[in-house]
């Protein structure tokens, strides 16, 4: 429960701004902050996604009683957070400078471009705090980022509303406003945890054993393990900013519908992020364990939360669409009555969703990591991005047919990774798999 409150406080920001903007501003302001959101989450997202098979090799030491790697693979976790930080930045920084790439109307690429730049130098605190929080959370100790996370959405709200219109003596920004306050939350994150880590008793012996150890053989090791493992999450996040692209050529009101809609799924789906963190966590102690009873009982019990949670923000999403949309619009007719539409599609893709998602934790827990990466890529980029475009402009079926296509790639990843991981469970001998990260990817 701490990592999937501290999960959705993550995406609740986004879901602050979204609304603070909506209510704010105008339909083409959040239409702009979803569209720019989007594109720099994209780029984001391959650390954000990476740097838990940190979380997972800490507690796989943790079930050798391994000490001084622990420590190890957390100094080295913060070296890649900053290397993946200054990469990947200046990569968001190119894609906002060629906002014209994406197509779209000159109104929306002259909002998008500024507020892209903030949020790509907001990046950088949260790759360190994503990175730090690994080891908290890897050690089974995850109130530390339930705190700091929602005590951020507070202050994420509070500068949004003060930015955005300039109350007292903060200026008026606009929609920038809202970047600069998840820039400000994400920054107050990243020293917040930093300073409860390398304070705290807890923690503090894995740091000392470790200190002045030689971190040259593990760096290398985290960025590989990382890049590849944040790619599954890319495919999936690109095929669906791509998707927000195509929307965007549909017209505003389909963006602005798409962006409400999006918003409430990925609230459930950060929640269920929660639950495959841990079951990851709960398979890579077990692993270390050399115990295959415990690895089963721990992927099966993510399997099943998640399916349980997920059905049931399926009936809210079903029953309760008209009055979700209304959190965010009150006045607009035609783009509440596409999101109203959008939200019910949302309720049954999101089962296939969390179910992918867990089973990728429950994968990565194994150190398997490249197959699901494959199976990732044939899902969003095979399948659900060509039907998107043949559903919404070959057959004019809009942007309903986008979503019926994320649906259908949604699937395919959840049933095929969930068959990866049982059939890898039975395959699995402890003896040889235990010290080698690729020997499954064989089978």
């Amino acid at each position: 429960m701490p990592i999937v409150i501290a999960q959705l406080g993550v995406i609740l920001m986004g879901v602050t701004d979204n609304i603070l903007v909506g209510r704010f501003l105008d339909a083409t302001a959040l239409g702009a902050a979803g569209l720019a959101g989007s594109q720099a989450f994209l780029v984001s997202s391959i650390a954000v996604g990476g740097l838990g098979v940190v979380g997972s090799l800490i507690s796989q030491a943790k079930g050798q009683q391994n000490d001084v790697e622990i420590g190890r693979t957390f100094r080295a976790g913060l070296w890649a957070a900053a290397i993946m930080g200054v990469v990947l930045g200046l990569i968001s920084v190119v894609l906002a400078f060629y906002f014209e790439w994406f197509g779209q109307t000159p109104e929306i690429t002259d909002l998008s471009r500024p507020f892209m730049y903030i949020l790509s130098a907001s990046n950088i605190p949260l790759f360190l705090f994503v990175a730090t929080r690994q080891l908290s959370d890897g050690l089974s100790f995850p109130r530390v980022a339930m705190f700091i996370t929602v005590s951020a959405l507070i202050i994420n709200g509070l500068f949004n509303y003060l930015l955005i219109n300039g109350i007292w003596i903060f200026p008026k920004l606009g929609l920038n406003g809202s970047a600069t306050a998840t820039l400000i939350a994400r920054t107050y994150m990243a020293v917040a945890i930093s300073i409860y880590v390398w304070r705290s008793s807890v923690f503090s012996k894995y740091l000392r054993v470790s200190a002045g150890l030689n971190l040259g053989d593990l760096i290398p090791k985290i960025l590989r393990l990382a890049t590849t493992t944040g790619f599954q999450f890319f495919f999936e996040i690109a095929a669906f900013s791509l998707a927000v692209v195509m929307i965007g050529l549909l017209g505003k009101n389909q963006l602005a519908a798409h962006q409400i809609a999006i918003n409430l799924a990925s609230t459930t789906y950060m929640m269920a992020t929660g639950i495959a963190s841990a079951g990851a966590i709960r398979v890579s102690r077990a692993f270390g364990q050399q115990n295959k009873t415990a690895v089963f009982r721990a992927g099966t019990a993510a399997f099943l939360l998640v399916t349980a949670f997920m059905g049931l923000c399926c009936l809210l999403f079903l029953t309760a669409n008209d009055f979700l949309v209304t959190v965010y619009l009150k006045d607009n007719l035609p783009v509440m009555q596409i999101a109203s539409a959008l939200v019910i599609i949302a309720g049954f893709f999101q089962l296939s969703d969390g179910i992918q998602v867990v089973a990728l934790g429950a994968l990565r827990g194994l150190n398997d990591i490249k197959v699901p990466t494959f199976i990732t890529l044939v899902a969003y980029w095979v399948i659900a991005l060509p039907l998107s475009y043949v559903l919404a402009f070959t057959l004019k079926m809009d942007v309903t047919g986008i979503w019926i296509a994320l649906s259908a790639g949604l699937t395919f990843s959840a049933v095929f990774l969930t068959f990866r991981f049982y059939r890898l469970l039975k395959k699995l001998d402890m003896s040889t798999l235990q010290n080698t990260e690729q020997t499954s990817l064989t089978h």
